[in-house]
């Protein structure tokens, strides 16, 4: 029961796309990540996934619109809907993310982005 401090946990990895575990919640993880540029399309079939931006501007494209979360906001993709997060401009973009345990990081999608263990820092 300690407090995190998430810009000192920012600093200790550099890699985008490429989540850090930082606490558990029941079933629930916390994650950070640092994300520039375009991901993939994916979707969770059954997870709902938070996205909370500490620091820049994400675009969550959706195959209808496109949502900007700017810092300090957050976005809730619910379970099922396809989705591509995206920076602008090649800025880096620091994100929290709150999701199950079980989320796969590209959702249904299987690429080179992909990642099936998330560093606990």
């Amino acid at each position: 029961m300690n407090a995190i401090n998430l810009q000192k946990k920012f600093t200790s990895f550099s890699k985008h796309w490429h989540p850090h575990q930082i606490a558990v919640v029941d079933d629930m993880q916390v994650l950070l990540a640092k994300l520039k540029d375009e991901f993939v399309w994916h979707k969770h079939e059954n997870e709902d996934e938070l996205f909370f931006v500490q620091k820049g501007t994400l675009e969550m494209h959706f195959r209808d619109k496109v949502e900007v979360v700017k810092e300090g906001e957050l976005i809730v993709v619910p379970k099922g809907v396809e989705h591509c997060p995206k920076t602008q401009n090649g800025q880096e973009v620091h994100v929290l993310l709150f999701e199950k345990q079980t989320t796969k990081h590209t959702g249904n999608v299987n690429d080179e982005k992909t990642i099936s263990n998330y560093p606990k820092i």
